[in-house]
């Protein structure tokens, strides 16, 4: 006779509370990444938003026109005040203005606000009085703002005219000239080169802007000294999304301006992604030959263990240690000796031993290599030996059997060590400082010339750019929001390289199998 016993509630040894808790500490690694990420958006990419400019009345008849940034207690405790981004730092020798809340009396939106962007100065926040022009006609009125835009436009086409001739026809002509391989027509070509350049900068609109600022003070400013021009108030989404696209590239695809504090990051988006990829190209054979020795050649006895040790505590070692040791070893060591047998005419001047691009991309292939051979032996150690044994008794040389069938089935965990090394050596800062990174390059590494890759180059990155704005600029308030904005951009370059490898990882994975775990 069958008795029904009642089932027990009791969870099974992998549904207790351990398995709840492992899961809500991935659902909390999972929310904190996704806030990270959406507080570099929202603080980096509503940076190009042109947002509204706001006119504040105070209660004792001062004006002041800007954007609302941020409130805080007052330093008494008893209430609030406001920070605004005013600009015109020419006038008032400031950008930021703070404000008792309790004495703002009206806060409006004029649509007949500008805001001018400068190559100096900041921005200017203000109104629109009248546009000069060069043969002396004043245009004033609701006719200022489209003639502005239009002489804006001509402007702009000046100076992309005048950039291609300098990059394209006369810096290849004068590296010619300085090394002493330029020929007479090439001469003769760069001096009309020069000369088209001074008819162009003659022929730059020579207008001036009369501006006046909320509080009636009236400022004279030459066109040529603005880039930008936006009447936020008066925009509507579309034209906005359209300036927000514009701003967004020209942050992409500019160079930088202002100490960093304005302008874009092109250069240093070029040089992460370029010293990123030389990194993985030294250490990627490096690490795959270390590997394949220790686990396939070397005898495995006290001494092997030993070298396992070692390499996978190099893997802790602080990241400036490896700098130190680039710049003792390669720049000054390995550089200043290229530079005695080779460029001897440019010393005192080095060529290879100061910091550049080689050695900065030598230096982190070091400081990754640990992870590059600990990630690769693993894989080979989980080939299984039937693999080895089988290819052998066919007839397979053992030189074959590494080549043919070893490092192919574990080319995946070669790729995921490659995969790792990006991710630490895209943020590294420390080392780069000492072995070649610059605070300001706008000539990225590669050009037309012979060799066409110059890895004696300095050349700027992500990291260091964050670093230099944040820390060493003049204004930190001023350029939070492109730090935020780099720091966002520096996540999608690792990201995108990232996934470059794990792609290529999953195709050679399908092609040559998985392996057992």
């Amino acid at each position: 006779m069958m008795t029904w016993r009642r089932p027990s509630r009791r969870a099974a040894r992998s549904e207790g509370p351990w398995a709840w808790l492992a899961a809500g500490s991935v659902a909390t690694s999972l929310a904190l990444l996704a806030l990270l990420l959406g507080l570099l958006a929202v603080r980096g990419l509503g940076h190009f938003w042109p947002a509204e400019v706001s006119l504040v009345a105070l209660d004792d008849g001062r004006q002041l026109a800007g954007w609302a940034v941020k409130e805080s207690p007052l330093p008494g405790g008893d209430g609030r005040e406001r920070l605004y981004r005013t600009g015109n730092r020419d006038l008032d020798g400031a950008i930021w203005d703070w404000v008792d809340l309790d004495e703002i009396r009206e806060v409006s939106h004029p649509s007949d606000l500008v805001v001018l962007e400068r190559r100096r100065w900041s921005e200017f926040i203000g109104r629109l009085e009248a546009v000069e022009t060069e043969s002396g006609e004043r245009i004033s009125g609701e006719s200022a703002w489209p003639a502005l835009e239009r002489r804006l436009t001509a402007l702009e086409q000046h100076r992309a005219s005048i950039e291609r001739l300098r990059h394209q026809v006369i810096r290849p002509l004068v590296l010619r000239l300085e090394a002493g391989e330029a020929s007479e027509p090439e001469r003769e070509r760069l001096s009309a080169a020069q000369e088209q350049v001074r008819e162009q900068q003659a022929a730059l609109p020579k207008d001036i802007l009369i501006l006046e600022t909320v509080d009636g003070r009236q400022l004279r400013q030459p066109l040529t000294e603005v880039t930008d021009a936006l009447q936020p108030n008066a925009m509507g989404v579309g034209e906005k999304v359209v300036a927000w696209s514009q701003g967004v590239w020209r942050f992409l695809s500019e160079g930088p301006r202002a100490a960093n504090t304005a302008g874009g990051v092109w250069p240093a988006i070029f040089g992460t992604v370029l010293m990123v990829v030389l990194m993985s190209i030294f250490v990627t054979p490096f690490g795959v030959l270390a590997a394949v020795y220790l686990n396939e050649v070397a005898h495995q006895g006290r001494l092997t263990h030993w070298v396992r040790i070692g390499v996978r505590n190099l893997a802790g070692v602080p990241s400036i240690v490896y700098g130190v040791f680039g710049l003792g070893v390669f720049v000054y060591g390995i550089g200043g000796h290229l530079d005695d047998w080779f460029f001897s005419s440019s010393l005192p001047s080095p060529t290879f031993g100061t910091g550049g691009l080689l050695w900065a991309s030598l230096t982190l292939a070091l400081l990754t290599l640990p992870v590059v051979i600990v990630a690769t032996e693993e894989g080979l150690a989980r080939i299984p030996e039937s693999q080895r044994e089988g290819a052998l008794a066919l007839g397979a040389t053992r030189f074959e059997m590494l080549t043919r069938i070893v490092l192919p089935m574990a080319m995946p965990a070669m790729l995921t060590g490659v995969i790792l090394a990006v991710a630490r050596a895209a943020g590294e800062v420390a080392p780069l400082m000492l072995v070649g990174v610059a605070k300001l390059a706008p000539q990225v590494p590669v050009d037309g010339e012979f060799p066409f890759l110059h890895l004696d180059r300095k050349f700027m990155h992500l990291g260091y750019h964050i670093f230099d704005a944040a820390f060493h600029g003049g204004d930190v308030q001023a350029a939070m929001p492109l730090i935020y904005a780099t720091a966002l951009l520096l996540v999608l370059v690792i990201l995108v390289l990232n996934l470059t490898a794990i792609f290529l990882r999953h195709h050679l994975r399908s092609r040559h199998g998985t392996l057992s775990k």
